[in-house]
């Protein structure tokens, strides 16, 4: 299957030479959608009924090649000596603002090096990404990197920001040299700001008197920047909706101008427009849709009886009476960011010209929350028993794209390698599941990629099956946002790999935990798999609080077992205070069992031969 986190850098190119690059490049491009090009020459190589459909051959020199291709891929993957790399796309560089993200993998597939366009083209990301897929180490020399400070220069993308003027490349230096850069944010999603304050060299106090190096705007405001040696840069949240209210057949050029005008006139960026909104009867419109299909903005519609519901500060008796409200550009948009008449900066103006037919008014109003123009994606993760050598590729390369990780502190402490200075990283208590499913839905529906991370495997007592729970109760339509779930090695799993092969055999897991689920049914399961000579594995055995259920449960099997039976006791598995006890089920509440522990109780077979637990599966009785 095709791996979605990959999507942003589509069409990606993989290029190679010999045997040995052609077989990383080929297996990992399977996984990631993309083209891989190889010299005509290694046809030789080549079963011509096992080439895949993605491998493509070119001739003549790969430079010559490269310089055809350059400008249909977003992202170059090489498998060759980084040298070379640098002299084949040297000449086709132009800024970086447009350079493709280029990224080096070496032959023995031990390194991923982000090359070049490390920020905007993505390459930094890439690198980290392919990283996961192949078990390599990337390689990220930007200095944002190692201030572990988010990049300036793509800190708004996941929102939906659109860059503005400025002298990017100033502040950015300024930032690499660790010198205080001011802040000022009218607009936009302030979640940035809360994250990596322990090195934070962004002063968001506009009252202090401290000295800066530079200056960053984030508003829906056009900035003119004067002549300054402190470099300055601008974001623009996208916030505004523009109300448009028009004569049937007025052209697309006249009502572009009326909105042009209109933002300089108020000293709106254009860059800051959300969308479009108007009423219902003009969803057919030509010179709205053509506006709206040429600036790529959304167009919100809205009935008559819904506009005539709002409050505005220049009713129109003669709109009334065409259309069934007093107004059309001031009451859509407000209704489009869904507030009062407060939110209205721009009341209606209305504008004609001689040489255009027809005639529109504009108004404007701001949204609390910007629109990020994105599909929000969910990704369930099981992170497994907490090495990040158990975590799958897949769940390593979910968590590194999101754009929001949340998780209970413990889970997002032990992947914190995986995690990037740009993400939003919010932890929540271990009894606060409702609100991380909460959170994390909400936060995808606004368009973010949200990865929920649970320990083991996220579908076994973990988060998957609540935030599900939560989208069936909120009428999810199974698209929007985008729910993938990324399975993780299970505690019974890890602590059974730690102890032999006592899960051989049919086995069960039951949870002693009895706040989501009543004691007494607990209970009944605790019989019926003692009863049926299940192999059992018991989460949750024993909290502070709760201390009487794993005496009961060994009761309960003693009921049914004998008192030899093994037992494997194992605490904290693959972390660095693991602990692992193998006993009976006569002793074992001699050891120390508490919420991070797993208990195995073996069945009738189990047996303890040399320290290692063994539940026989009976091939050796045919």
């Amino acid at each position: 299957m095709n791996n979605s986190s990959f999507e942003r850098f589509q069409p990606i190119a993989f290029l190679g030479i010999n045997t040995q690059e052609t077989k990383i490049i080929r297996s990992l491009s399977q996984n990631l959608m993309a083209t891989v090009w190889l010299p005509n020459s290694s046809k030789s190589w080549e079963n011509p009924e096992l080439v895949p459909d993605n491998l493509k051959y070119y001739d003549g020199s790969l430079s010559g090649h490269l310089t055809n291709i350059w400008g249909e891929y977003r992202a170059f993957v090489f498998c060759l000596a980084t040298g070379a790399v640098v002299r084949l796309i040297a000449p086709l560089l132009k800024s970086k603002d447009w350079d493709p993200a280029v990224v080096v993998i070496d032959g023995a597939g031990k390194f991923v090096i982000s090359l070049c366009s490390g920020h905007q083209g993505g390459a930094d990301l890439l690198a980290k990404l392919i990283a996961h897929q192949i078990d390599a180490t990337p390689v990220i020399t930007g200095a944002s990197s190692s201030l572990q400070l988010p990049a300036i220069d793509i800190l708004g993308y996941p929102y939906g920001w659109v860059k503005g003027s400025g002298n990017w490349t100033g502040v950015m230096a300024a930032i690499a040299r660790q010198e205080r850069v001011q802040v000022i944010q009218e607009a936009g999603s302030i979640l940035w700001q809360h994250q990596h304050l322990e090195n934070n060299i962004f002063d968001f106090d506009s009252t202090t008197t401290t000295i800066r190096q530079a200056l960053i705007w984030i508003s829906e405001q056009k900035r003119s920047f004067v002549k300054s040696e402190l470099p300055q840069v601008q974001w623009h949240p996208r916030v505004l909706w523009i109300g448009i209210g028009c004569e049937r057949g007025t052209s697309k050029e006249l009502i572009e101008k009326a909105v042009i005008a209109t933002c300089e006139k108020y000293d709106l960026a254009p860059e800051a427009i959300a969308g479009i909104a108007t009423i219902d009867i003009k969803a057919d419109e030509v010179g709205i849709l053509e506006l709206c299909n040429c600036w790529n903005l959304p167009l919100k519609t809205f009935t008559s009886a819904r506009l005539r519901q709002v409050t505005v500060p220049t009713p129109s008796e003669i709109v009334r009476q065409e259309v069934g409200t007093s107004s059309v550009a001031e009451a859509a948009a407000i209704c489009a960011v869904e507030k009062d008449l407060n939110s209205l900066i721009v009341p209606k103006q209305v504008f004609k010209e001689k040489d255009q037919p027809g005639g529109v008014t504009v108004a404007v109003a701001k949204a609390d929350r910007e629109y990020t123009g994105r599909t929000g994606k969910l990704y369930l993760v099981g992170i497994g028993p907490g090495s990040l050598a158990q975590i799958t590729p897949a769940a390593k390369v979910a968590i590194t794209e999101a754009d929001v990780v949340i998780g209970y502190s413990l889970y997002l402490d032990l992947i914190q390698p995986l995690l990037r200075p740009e993400q939003i990283i919010e932890s929540f208590p271990i009894t606060q599941e409702k609100q991380r499913g909460e959170r994390a839905i909400s936060l995808a529906e606004w368009g973010l990629t949200v990865a929920v991370v649970s320990s083991g495997d996220c579908g076994i007592y973990g988060m998957a099956g609540l935030v599900l729970e939560q989208l069936k109760i909120k009428h999810w339509d199974g698209k929007t946002p985008q729910v993938k779930v990324f399975p993780g090695i299970s505690a019974l799993q890890a602590a059974a790999s730690r102890v032999g092969a006592p899960l051989m055999h049919d086995f069960c897991a039951i949870s002693l935990s009895d706040l989501l689920t009543p004691w007494e049914v607990i209970k009944k399961r605790l019989e019926a798999a003692a009863m049926a000579d299940f192999v059992t594995a018991l989460y949750n055995p024993r909290s502070q609080k709760r201390t009487q259920q794993i005496i009961t449960a060994q009761e309960i099997f003693l009921n049914h077992r004998d008192k030899n039976t093994p037992v494997a006791i194992v605490r904290s598995v693959y972390r660095d205070e693991e602990q692992i006890t193998i006993t009976t089920l006569e002793k074992m509440l001699d050891t120390a069992i508490d919420m991070l522990t797993t208990v195995i109780i073996g069945n009738s077979n189990t047996c303890n031969y040399q320290d290692w637990m063994i539940t026989p599966r009976g091939y050796l009785d045919k």
